[in-house]
């Protein structure tokens, strides 16, 4: 008896080791950049990590939801760059209604809203050619990908737009007061801030977070409780888009540009940052809180290891192993999770 005790308070110490193991790696890591670098926690290097940790963090929610349900959304960073082209072009150039013979220019205000609404087009076309189609999440946002970054790379011919502060005379001035710092804190932070807040409530205080776990958990016994588990995937896949939109309009505002290129490969570090904050790829289970810690992670090695000089080529290297091992250490939890519930039902025996 003594020898099970023991086991299972290794067990139970082990577990806690598990859950916490992303806020203990960003500690690592951070004493580690210090000690490499002396100037790590300089206030502008923190501001510039802050930049790219709410951009991944954004992302990251949006897949949170995604990955929870048993999917994946590979569309997402280019969503963030066709968004970014759509929203340049539109500052730029303007839109124009050849049957009128005239050119519109509208407010920032009313490009974001434009831009977000496209966002959740995008993740309602994933998720309908997910469920009605019953395309894998795989295949489906793969072609999602492919198709975005081609109409990004078309509306401009492959161009940069530049200069996107707008013309006062046009009205369309004030993209950069989403890419500027409010109170010596960049605005994305302030709108990551809020999105996590509200990502965090519909996850655990709302019956939409509930079906959500519970379509991830097990899908056939979520539609015999009357769950529509459909419509759940599809709510998911439009979170995925609108967030992936948001991060395309606040990437375009801090660069005042915007490139066909913007957000290739960032479904990756989302993908990263939220499994590295524990959601587990099998689905059914995931919180905020462990994707917000995730992208903080993800951030702090991107640009540890470009202060550090690492080569780009190595950084994916990085990159692709910390994903496999969060998945590794997912995999590991569940066996522990499920060994310690067959344990604790002997010992009720």
């Amino acid at each position: 008896m003594s020898k099970e005790k023991s086991s299972s308070g290794n067990n139970r110490f082990l577990m806690t080791i598990l859950k916490g193991r992303t806020f203990i790696v960003l500690i690592l890591l951070i004493i580690v950049f210090r000690i490499l670098k002396s100037n790590f926690l300089e206030p502008s290097t923190l501001s510039m990590i802050a930049k790219h940790v709410s951009l991944y963090g954004i992302l990251g929610l949006g897949m949170t939801f995604v990955i929870i349900t048993g999917g994946i959304d590979l569309s997402v960073g280019s969503v963030v760059g066709l968004c970014g082209m759509l929203a340049g072009g539109m500052i730029q150039q303007g839109l124009t209604l050849k049957l009128f013979g005239v050119t519109v220019y509208f407010s920032v205000p009313m490009i974001v809203i434009f831009m977000l609404l496209f966002g959740i087009f995008v993740g309602w076309a994933n998720g309908m050619i997910i469920t009605k189609l019953k395309v894998a999440p795989f295949i489906a946002t793969l072609g999602t990908m492919y198709m975005c970054r081609g109409f990004a790379n078309l509306r401009s011919g492959g161009d940069t737009f530049s200069h996107l502060e707008g013309y006062k005379e046009l009205g369309n001035q004030g993209l950069k007061t989403l890419g500027s710092n409010w109170m010596g804190i960049p605005a994305g932070v302030y709108i990551f801030a809020v999105l996590a807040v509200a990502a965090a409530i519909a996850l655990r205080k709302t019956s939409f977070g509930w079906y959500v776990k519970a379509v991830g958990g097990n899908e056939k016994s979520a539609k015999l409780s009357g769950i529509k588990a459909d419509r759940i995937k599809i709510f998911c896949y439009m979170i995925s888009g609108f967030c992936a939109a948001w991060v395309g309009i606040i990437n375009t505002a801090q660069l005042s540009a915007a490139h066909p290129a913007t957000g290739d490969g960032w479904e990756m570090n989302a993908i990263a940052a939220t499994v590295l904050g524990g959601t587990s790829m099998a689905g059914g289970s995931g919180t905020v809180l462990g994707t917000v810690i995730g992208a903080f992670v993800i951030g702090v090695i991107n640009d540890g290891m470009t202060m550090c000089g690492v080569s780009e080529f190595w950084q994916k290297v990085i990159r692709g192993a910390v994903i496999i091992l969060a998945v590794v250490i997912d995999t590991a939890q569940r066996e522990l999770q499920a060994k310690m519930a067959l344990q604790a039902r002997n010992e009720n025996k």
